[in-house]
């Protein structure tokens, strides 16, 4: 039987997407963003895995096999519904990191302040491809440091054992219904909204 990939809720419903988003991205993009293409993720992984039941692996290479193809688009589509789940749960705040102690001192200890940080962050998510991610991630497996990481599309930078905190979608769907091209001020936007409390928790579960 194939495992079923789950579409999970926001922490709010989308009647109050609408109000708390405002300020980040319109109230339609809030409902098409989350109900067509986040969603739109979370069937396309059990598509594939419908399908990986009966694909034939014998037939695998490394030019064209429907088995290659499937695998290629898991990891797309597992990305895309993972960073959009920590997309949501970052916002609908007042973006005070007063809320987060832990986490405030331990970016202030990577980065030297939180300004640092912020700064870092945006060139980071700035930086990225039309389709892409600005990511801080907890480097687990490896140095156990705060990393601002630079993702194109949904995976390409990201890090082996690196857990999401904090997940900026910077693919032009996100923003120019509201911001057009003006990528810079979605993300002021965007960390502005940011609910630290929630991202304080997510810290505290993963850090060491």
């Amino acid at each position: 039987m194939a495992y079923e990939w789950k579409f999970n809720p926001r922490p709010y419903s989308d009647a109050e997407a609408a109000d708390l988003l405002k300020d980040v991205v319109s109230p339609q993009t809030a409902d098409w963003h989350y109900n067509k293409h986040h969603k739109g993720y979370v069937a396309a992984l059990n598509t594939i895995e419908g399908e990986l039941q009966e694909a034939d692996r014998s037939k695998a290479n490394g030019n064209y096999s429907h088995v290659g193809e499937l695998k290629r688009r898991t990891t797309w589509n597992h990305a895309g519904a993972l960073l959009h789940d920590v997309y949501w749960a970052n916002m609908g705040g007042n973006g005070d990191i007063s809320a987060a102690p832990d986490l405030s001192a331990a970016l202030t200890a990577e980065y030297g302040s939180i300004e640092n940080w912020k700064e870092d962050f945006k060139a980071a998510a700035f930086a990225a491809k039309l389709s892409g991610w600005g990511v801080l991630c907890l480097d687990q497996l490896y140095s156990g440091r705060l990393l601002n990481v630079l993702v194109d599309e949904h995976h390409y930078g990201a890090i082996w054992g690196g857990i999401p905190l904090i997940a900026c979608d910077v693919f032009e769907h996100a923003y120019y219904h509201k911001d057009g091209p003006g990528r810079a001020s979605y993300i002021d936007n965007f960390l502005n909204n940011l609910h630290w409390g929630r991202i304080e928790a997510r810290y505290k579960q993963f850090a060491k």
